[in-house]
Order: structure tokens, then sequence, then C-alpha cells
């Protein structure tokens, strides 16, 4: 809790010292009203005089006029503090959770961040709010009025004693033994959290497959378990308030007994026992509400260890001491090396696309790589086609490129550089990626086009449609590129989310393109099309004397990277082919497999791996003047 004060309490630091100032003068008026009213005794109920009461009465009008302006002063500067500091540390762990790579999300994961940034921070932002108002008046009170009681007397102050530390003693225990529970809260929260968070986003699975009763029931369970532990949790904070009042009251009456004797004696006023009998209810309530706070301060140290244990977290993929680069010194951009009016140094344009050199990555705490020992090189306007079957590796592979994940063996190299020595936003300006989940946020089609580039223009965004063969759709819609887009694109089918998201990938002319399993949802004419546009975009791009995009396709399906220039197959992690199509035929035994599942004819394929019917092929028009041929996946039980 501290490190957060310290962290973030700069910007309210007058709010965290006026606020408690306040609310100590707030107490001081408190302390002396039993003083007040004992004197109104003594002085008028006593000798039947109404002077010293009207007197007294009027003080103590006065002073509850000024405090109440002192309390609503500490209440303006707790809001304050509590919920700037709130929306700072908020705004900070949002921040740092982008920053934190792949592997570091993964450690947390999804719904424990999101319990953190909302949950853990409401309760670091209520401990602020009642540390402000609270912290200083209830402590400062039952020692104010402990001092006060022992001023009066000191025998009736041993029973004030007394009484306190029974009750002290007791709240220490209970609130030892409550901490555990409020850590264990927390991260149950986490799996209520996960369990929400899988039952809304997979709602249309969990009623295809008819699960709701399923779903309910882990909800219930995960609620129960977490209502088991907060039962637990009031049972042991339930003796409290019944064993404080017991105690405060018995000490009331010994103090009334042992008061009334000395005040028979002589030795105290009436008024001096009341004011005893109001210090000592003080006292005793304000150790109430301490524990009230002790309670709000556990549970808001484990939500600050949590907060504090991501913030924590470095980040394990950086751009530290990474420099920015002209991309022409690197591969020989024929157009930025023209408006720079520089030489292009010899080989310019020679130098990989992508290159990986025996590059191995394996998850933490993984047995085996996801990936192991894979190299080959990709060349401008070249494109590389990744297949394997399901856990082969491939979209790992393909992550390592823009830095998502860092390679744990081997190298990565873009433009004939390591990732490692590139800039993070450099590079990812570099290398356009379009993810397996097709991921939209919702806004606009616009503000979703420009992620990668701000300052593309409406020709920019519209010729990055055309090319994913999303301009079609998009056209049709009432208020085109401003259209609306709902909370992850649900307003719109899995193919355009899908062109939509590769349509985000093209704005801003990446040199690389990396097309993750993206176009999973579309029918073979549309991909077909699309990758016609592709290739028709690179040699555009090479003959306006730009370097063209290399493209790199993960896919399970054949017809989308036969074409490709080099085809990358993948099992277990391994690469265990790489060639063309027709090379791959004829010397992977793994790719003829795949072909064959897929009804893929080839005069090459060996007789014994034809597992299915011949495909039927047939040509359909994609543009004028443009035919492609695509084989129809024929399937027969």
């Amino acid at each position: 809790m501290f490190k957060l004060l310290k962290r973030f309490g700069g910007s309210y630091r007058a709010n965290l010292v006026l606020g408690p100032l306040c609310k100590l003068i707030e107490v001081v008026f408190d302390l002396f009203t039993p003083i007040i009213v004992a004197y109104m005794i003594d002085a008028g109920v006593g000798t039947r005089s109404v002077q010293p009461v009207l007197a007294g009465g009027g003080i103590l009008l006065a002073m509850a006029a000024v405090a109440i302006l002192f309390a609503l002063a500490c209440q303006k500067m707790a809001s304050r503090a509590s919920q700037g500091m709130g929306t700072s540390i908020r705004h900070s762990l949002y921040e740092h959770i982008n920053a934190l790579s792949h592997a570091d999300l993964d450690r947390f994961g999804t719904p424990s961040l999101t319990t953190r940034i909302t949950n853990d921070v409401n309760q670091v932002q209520l401990a602020i709010a009642l540390g402000i108002r609270q912290l200083m008046r209830w402590p400062f009170l039952a020692v104010g009025s402990l001092v006060a009681a022992l001023a009066i007397d000191v025998r009736l102050g041993l029973i004030f004693v007394v009484s306190m530390a029974v009750v002290g003693g007791l709240f220490w225990f209970v609130m030892k033994a409550c901490i555990p529970y409020y850590r264990s809260m927390q991260a149950k929260l986490d799996r209520i959290a996960l369990i929400v968070r899988e039952g809304l986003s997979g709602v249309r699975v969990v009623r295809a497959f008819v699960r709701e009763g399923h779903e309910r029931r882990r909800l219930a369970d995960a609620a129960q378990d977490q209502a088991a532990t907060a039962i637990a949790v009031g049972r042991l904070s339930s003796v409290l308030n019944p064993v404080t009042f017991l105690v405060m009251y018995l000490a009331v009456c010994a103090i009334l007994w042992s008061g009334g004797i000395q005040v028979n004696i002589g030795e105290l006023t009436q008024g001096q026992v009341v004011a005893f009998v109001s210090y000592m209810t003080q006292a005793l309530l304000s150790i109430v509400y301490v524990a009230n706070l002790v309670v709000v301060f556990t549970k808001a140290s484990a939500s600050a260890a949590r907060v504090n244990e991501v913030l924590a977290c470095q980040p394990s993929v950086t751009d530290e001491g990474a420099e920015p680069v002209e991309l022409w010194s690197l591969a020989g951009l024929p157009d930025a090396a023209e408006q720079a009016d520089v030489d292009l140094p010899s080989g310019a344009g020679q130098v990989p696309t992508l290159a990986l050199r025996n590059v191995s990555f394996a998850y933490p705490g993984a047995a085996a790589d996801a990936v192991h020992d894979a190299t080959l090189a990709l060349m401008s306007g070249q494109t590389l086609g990744v297949i394997g079957g399901t856990g082969s590796g491939k979209s790992t592979l393909v992550s390592l490129i823009p830095r998502l994940y860092d390679a744990t063996e081997g190298a990565v190299e873009v433009l004939g550089r390591d990732v490692r020595a590139w800039q993070l936003k450099q590079l990812r300006q570099v290398v356009g990626m379009v993810p397996q989940q097709a991921m939209l946020v919702s806004g606009t089609i616009r503000s979703n086009l420009i992620w990668r580039d701000a300052k593309a223009t409406d020709d920019d965004l519209w010729r990055a449609l055309e090319l994913a063969q999303a301009s079609e759709f998009v056209r049709t819609l009432a208020d085109g590129l401003d259209a609306p887009v709902e909370a992850g694109g649900k307003n719109f089918s899995g193919g355009q989310r899908q062109r939509l998201t590769i349509a985000r990938a093209l704005v801003g002319a990446p040199k690389l393109l990396i097309l993750d399993d993206s176009a999973s949802a579309l029918d073979y004419k549309t991909d077909a099309a699309l990758r016609v546009a592709l290739a028709s975009y690179g040699r555009d791009a090479a003959a306006s004397g730009e370097l063209p995009p290399a493209v790199v396709v993960v896919s399970q399906r054949v017809a989308s990277v036969r074409a490709a220039d080099l085809i990358c197959v993948m099992r277990r992690g391994n690469v265990v082919g790489l060639g063309t199509h027709d090379e791959l035929v004829r010397t992977c035994a793994i790719y003829q497999e795949i072909c064959a599942s897929q009804g893929v004819e080839d005069e090459t394929v060996s007789p014994g791996m034809r597992q299915f019917p011949p495909a039927q092929l047939s040509h359909e028009t994609v543009s004028p003047g443009t035919t492609v041929s695509r084989h129809e996946e024929v399937r027969h039980g």
C-alpha cells in the first residue's frame, strides 16, 4: 500500500496532509465536548442555574458548526485524493499491461488482470478515502479519551485501560485470523471473472451445445466457494461488535459503581462521572471503528500487493537500447533513398525481408520447444506459406517475427536486422500482422482501419479494403467508412471481420505482411481473389520502384499456400519440409498426407498417398481478365 502511495500520491500530497489535519481539529472538538457537558451538569443542573446550561449549549453549537466545516473540508480532500489516485493507478496499470509481452500476459491471465484493474484498485481507492477521513480520527479519539479519563481520575482510568486492552487483544486475534481469508477471496474473485468471461464471450457456443445449465452450475459453484470464504470471515468478525459492547457496558457499570462511591465521599462530581462514561464510550467505539478500518486496510493491502505485482513485472520484450533506423539503409528501399537524396548501398534490395536462423522457442514451463531449430529466408515480393496440423507451431513461429514472443535460441531478422535491435514501434510498423482471431474494437470502420497509420486518407483506406476484398460490403453500408462497429465486431460476420482486419494490416504499406490463418472464414472464391490482389499489389509496388512486401501466409488449406514461392511444413514444432509445392509433393511425406487429406491431386503425388477421391478442378473469374483455379474440398463418408 505504501508503495502505491509513494508512487502515485505526489500530486495529492496537500490533500493527504491537510485532510487528516482537518479531521484532527474535528476530533479536538469531540474531546472537549464531555468537559463542557460536565461543566453544564456541575455548574448548571447541580445548582439549578440556567445560565451555565445556556452558555455550555451555545459553546457546543458553535463547536459543532466549526467541526462540520472541517469535516466537509476533509471529505472533499479525501474524495479528490482517492478518486484521483485511483484513476492514476488504473491508467498506469493499463498502460503497463499493454507494455507486457504475450508471455507476461499468459502468466497473469486476462481474468486476473481484469479483476486487478477494477476490484483491486477499488479496494485501494476505498482505503485511501477512509484513511484520510477516519485513520486520524478514531485512533486519536481513543488515545485522547484515555488521556482525558486518566486526567479526571487515575483509579477509574485503570478500569478504562483494562477494558481497552481486552477489546484490543480480541481485535488483534480476529484480524490476524481474517487476513488469509481476504487474500483468498481476491483469488476466488479471479475465478468468478474467468467463468463469467468465458460464458459471455462464448455464449453462442454454449447455447449451441445446450450447456447453459453446466455454465450456471460452474458459476454457482465458484460463487458459493467465494461466499463460503466471505461467510467464514463474517463469522470470525461477527464476534467483535457484541464482545466490544459487552466489555464497554461492563466497564461502564464498574465506573458507575466505583464513581458513585467517590461522588458520595466528595472525591468526584456527578459531571466528572458523566464525562468519564462519555470518554469510555468514545474510546471503545473508536476501537470498533478502528477494527473496521483494519478490515478495509487488510483487503486493500492484499489488493495493493496484487497491483504492485503487475506493476513490478518487467516486460520480457523491450526495445531498450534500440535506435531508430532508416529503412533504406537496411534493405535499400528505392523510394526512401530517393527521398533522402542518398546513394543506395551495394546489393540494395538483396537483403532478405525475413530470415530465421536456427530459431527455437519454448513457452515458460513447457517440457519441449514449441518451435525447434527453424531456418529459412524470404526475399521482398515473395510469399511464404506455413502449413501443418493443429498444434504444429505455425502461429507460434510467426509470433516471433513482430516480437510478440522472443526466440529462446537463434535469431529472427527483418530487413537484415535482428528484431531485438529494432524499436518495437518501428518493427511493428514495418510488419503488418493479421492474428488468427479477427479482433475489432467498438467505434467505426475508419477508427479500426487507422490503427497503423492515423494519417491515412480515405483513398488509402479504400485501397486497403479493395485489396482485402472488403470494399464491396463496406460500400453497401449507409455510413461507409463511418459505419459503426460493435465491441468485438459482433455486427459483422466472421468473414467480414477477417477481411476488415486484413485491410487494417495493409494500411500503412507494411514491408512484411503476416496472415495467420486469417482467411479461414473466407469462401474459396474470396480467398483466391485475396491472393490474386496481394500478388498484384506486390507487382505494382515493384513497378513503381518501391520494395514490394513479402507475405507470410499461415493456413491449413493447401490451396492457400500451393502458389507460394516457399512453403514451410511444420509438425510438432519442427520444420519437416521446405520448398515449393511441386518439390514438397515429391519429397515431403507430411505434405503429401496433407494434400491427400484435402483431396488435392497432383501427378507427382505417389499413388499410395491418394486416400481421397481426386478434387474437382474448377475455374472462377475473380476480376475482369483474371482467372484463377481452385481445388474444392470433396469429402465422402
